[in-house]
């Protein structure tokens, strides 16, 4: 194939008095000088224009379990193909995926694949899905928006993975072409979002009140644990009250375990209690639907009927060993609607990561 164009004209942005451009995607508004990148490092000023620099260029895609999102209730047991780019908008010393998030070396993106060919490798595949997932798709929206709609086109689902830290006017676009959601919702104090991701909380909270109330993505939620700076009960309490007040008790709430990585290999990993009392926690603050992730818990991983209490999905991490929800999406027991996105099952695609290369290096 002919090499995609690198520097793809960026939307919104706008001229400021002084010569310099500002960035209007997400909440850091950086303002950029000729050849000057914003924080996300792959939003660039180049003339008179934004440019992404990212735009047909992958870091490499992989066919994952849809729980691998992590996603509980959309489609559970299918495949999807999952793919990011470089940069991020965040700066949190705890990455998990620090060697594509932070990375400044464009000589990784080394597949190539214009949204139509996504869309079809998905549909090849037999993935239901398509997920902008690995570094935040909010900073690459240009590309992740025609690959949805190219995705969607084909009958694949575009899934966004995402910190949710995006701008009122981009995010409308961005979300009006995700069929599914799961945001990082990384603590719930402003202390923590300033001091260890760079940015704040507000935002964020504005993204998931919007996706519960304005759209028709199905959403779901990540709070990754880490000891000593967010897995405090008052903390985890808080947390729950307000998505219970402010989504509702159907939105599912992941809590996953940390492992020392990046700038915070001085902490230690998560303990398997912290994130079972966690569940607790959400439970009784009302909320039907609560997991623990990154750890064999077949309880914390089971989806239970809110009506009888019946255990409908039991799961061990990412593989599905009991099935029991209707096609219609209702508790075959005492037929209480379980939230969600559900449709035909046809067995557990399992713990399988397959990788996949939709092109030859450049």
């Amino acid at each position: 194939m002919s090499e995609p164009t690198r520097h793809y004209p960026g939307r919104w942005w706008h001229p400021l008095a002084d010569g310099r451009i500002q960035c209007d995607l997400c909440p850091r508004d950086c303002k950029l000088r000729d050849g000057q990148r914003g924080a996300c490092f792959v939003r660039m000023r180049e003339g008179e224009q934004m440019v992404l620099t990212t735009y047909g260029r992958s870091s490499g895609f992989c066919i994952d379990p849809i729980e691998k999102k992590p996603l509980n209730h959309f489609h559970p047991g299918t495949s999807v193909l999952s793919f990011g780019t470089a940069g991020c908008n965040l700066a949190c010393k705890f990455c998990q995926n620090w060697d594509i998030s932070k990375s400044r070396d464009m000589d990784r993106l080394m597949d190539q694949a214009s949204p139509e060919q996504i869309a079809l490798a998905a549909l090849s595949a037999g993935c239901a899905s398509a997920a902008f997932t690995y570094n935040d798709p909010v900073i690459f929206a240009e590309y992740a928006i025609d690959t949805a709609l190219a995705c969607r086109a084909h009958g694949v689902h575009p899934v966004a993975v995402t910190a949710g830290y995006i701008h009122a006017d981009a995010r409308r676009e961005f979300y009006a072409v995700m069929d599914a959601a799961n945001v990082d919702l990384k603590a719930f104090t402003e202390d923590f979002y300033f001091k260890l991701t760079g940015a704040h909380l507000q935002p964020v909270l504005d993204t998931l009140v919007y996706l519960r109330h304005e759209t028709e993505v199905w959403t779901e939620i990540t709070t990754l644990l880490i000891p000593g700076h967010n897995d405090s009960t008052a903390e985890i309490e808080a947390l729950c009250r307000w998505i219970y007040r402010e989504l509702g008790p159907d939105v599912p709430l992941h809590f996953t375990a940390f492992h020392p990585d990046f700038k915070l290999r001085d902490i230690p990993p998560t303990p398997p209690g912290t994130l079972s009392r966690a569940r607790q926690i959400a439970c009784d603050q009302g909320l039907h639907y609560a997991y623990t992730g990154n750890v064999h818990d077949t309880a914390g991983g089971t989806t239970f009927c809110p009506g009888c209490a019946k255990p409908l999905i039991v799961r061990d991490w990412y593989r599905i060993l009991d099935y029991q929800v209707t096609e219609s999406g209702h508790c075959p027991h005492c037929h209480t609607a379980i939230a969600g996105r559900f449709g035909q099952y046809a067995g557990s695609f399992g713990q399988r990561r397959i990788p996949v290369r939709l092109s030859e290096a450049p």
